[in-house]
């Protein structure tokens, strides 16, 4: 068909992507760049895209020695020899069963076998990069031979720009990126998020497959698609469309019954068949559509996953003699261990499936409970101080349960002298468990325009403001291991930045999003909550509330012993 066809079998591609409607590409501007990928310009012409895919990638910025196709050429003889390719044995860091043929030939299927062992040789540094099959075959179809594929996928694994993250080469780099999907997921898709709850034993290890609904599942046409966006703006493309998967599948599969007993299967059975579902357009249009926040912010939550996963000594994936399953790191709440006056295993499950990811590593420790260390709130203070973050449970005389995730020490109070200020970060909440289970998050969480005018609108003001007429100070401590949505990260006044947790020694505030806040005196028997009727939402219990119970639990290493 042209210079590129040498590895594609054309019986089994989609006859739209055979187009000889040649366009040339001549603008160089991102934004105009960035619109043109993501309308498809080059997605009908198979050697515009390869002529395009040459382009961008010859772009991107590598280390000083990059190996190139001569290099290929040189070793490939001497890695392969004349054995057929499919039986040699793949590098560990690849998983074997998720090489996928992408329309090729037998030629082009042998390719990359043999480009992928050539790569091994040449980046001894990868240690885990399931991704490398799937780009590697993908690159195939716009490739002259062999040696040109090779050349354009170690300028991508070479990329040595800090600011531009391509493919995950290490599995702390992958875990972490699993841990940050995961996160992603919880603030932006939050009804998918209540049935993968409902539905699975550990949500965690089903969002841990994210990168195989692309690389691995996921048609070629729609991968190509994803491909060409990637290669324009960058990793953070990825993460849309596997939240843009995710609400689909939910959409379709919502009030169904799974078609197996794995929601993980299910979902890779549904990525697999999505041209069933939804077109490339309608997906990547969906993808588009959810407001992220920036990609620094997630950077900062990537180095913070990171950071967790290092603390816990886990930066290799272990191999297990019982099961090639890579080691799941994620853990649950033990019931064997958990003993709470509150609530059962089942809703510290659910509560847990809501915290951000890298404190999901840890198990529950309790810290405080009035039943045994009183109600005093200097008690409070001096058992809760020294953990970061924090989990507060009440249940209240009528039975009602509420409470909040707290992820700044409660030391950060004595920031403002005697004067009552707030702290704390966007990764705050409060939620109810009875009698209806419902979360409740930062106010700017769900109203980021609050960010960017620079003054909130009246009807969104702070709750605590509101209710209490308190005016709280930012804090802005620098070595804060919670970056993600944190107030020092945006533009706010300082009137609402950081306004979600205060205490003195004569009572304590914690606002929530949406316009919830409670409030609880000095002596922990008594409370109150507000709750802004704007969102139509319930409050999180009775107005004028009295406390059965009270817990605060933090945050136990479990993973180093």
């Amino acid at each position: 068909m042209d210079e590129y066809d040498r590895f594609v079998d054309w019986d089994k591609m989609d006859v739209t992507v055979q187009s000889q409607d040649i366009k040339e590409l001549t603008c160089t501007e991102f934004q105009e760049l960035k619109q043109l990928a993501r309308q498809g310009y080059w997605a009908k012409s198979h050697s515009l895209r390869a002529k395009v895919y040459h382009k961008l990638i010859s772009n991107i910025p590598c280390r000083t020695v990059t190996p190139d196709a001569n290099v290929y050429r040189d070793i490939v003889v001497k890695i392969v020899g004349k054995r057929n390719s499919s039986s040699l044995p793949l590098p560990e860091f690849v998983d074997d069963s998720l090489v996928p043929t992408y329309c090729l030939n037998a030629e082009g299927i042998g390719a990359v076998r043999k480009i992928i062992l050539c790569i091994a040789n040449q980046f001894p540094d990868i240690s885990f990069c399931p991704a490398l099959p799937s780009v590697i075959a993908l690159l195939l179809h716009y490739s002259k031979d062999e040696a040109e594929c090779f050349e354009q996928v170690c300028r991508i694994l070479a990329c040595n720009d800090p600011s531009k993250r391509l493919i995950d080469q290490t599995f702390l780099a992958f875990e972490s990126s699993c841990m940050t999907f995961g996160d992603l997921v919880n603030k932006y898709c939050q009804a998918a998020h209540k049935l993968m709850v409902a539905v699975s034993e550990d949500v965690l290890e089903v969002y841990s497959d994210w990168q195989r609904w692309l690389f691995g599942e996921l048609p070629m046409v729609y991968i190509a698609r994803v491909f060409d966006v990637f290669l324009v703006e960058g990793y953070k493309v990825l993460y849309r469309v596997a939240l843009a998967i995710l609400k689909f599948f939910h959409k379709v599969r919502a009030g169904q019954p799974m078609e197996s007993d794995s929601v993980q299967q299910d979902i890779r059975a549904f990525v697999r068949d999505i041209a069933k579902s939804v077109s490339p357009e309608r997906l990547l249009e969906k993808a588009f559509a959810i407001r992220l926040f920036s990609r620094k912010e997630i950077q900062l939550l990537q180095m913070a996953n990171e950071k967790a996963l290092q603390q816990k000594g886990i930066t290799v994936k272990q191999k297990s003699v019982t099961s090639p399953k890579r080691q799941n790191v994620h853990l649950a709440v033990h019931a064997e261990n958990f003993k709470s006056e509150i609530v059962s295993v089942k809703e510290m499950r659910d509560i847990w499936s809501w915290i951000p990811e890298r404190f999901a590593l840890c198990q529950p420790l309790l810290l405080f409970t009035t039943l045994e260390h009183g109600c005093s709130l200097s008690r409070f203070y001096s058992h809760s101080e020294g953990h970061e973050p924090t989990l507060v449970l009440i249940k209240t005389t009528a039975k009602e349960v509420c409470g909040a995730f707290l992820s700044t020490d409660w030391s950060e109070r004595r920031r403002g002298g005697n004067k009552l200020s707030f702290f704390g970060t966007g990764e705050c909440f409060v939620f109810r468990l009875q009698p209806e289970v419902e979360r409740y998050e930062w106010v700017i969480i769900k109203h980021p325009e609050l960010a960017a005018s620079g003054s909130e609108p009246e009807n969104h003001a702070s709750p605590a403001s509101n209710t209490l007429s308190f005016r709280g100070t930012p804090s802005d401590p620098s070595d804060r291991l919670s970056p993600f949505l944190s107030a020092r990260h945006f533009n706010l006044p300082s009137k609402t930045a950081s306004m979600f947790m205060a205490g003195s020694s004569e009572c304590i505030i914690i606002g929530g999003g949406d316009g919830q806040a409670l409030y609880l005196d000095a002596d922990l028997n008594h409370g109150r909550t507000s709750h802004c009727n704007t969102f139509n939402n319930q409050p999180l219990c009775s107005e004028s509330f009295q406390i059965s119970v009270l817990e605060v639990w933090g945050f136990r290493d479990t993973m180093n012993g």
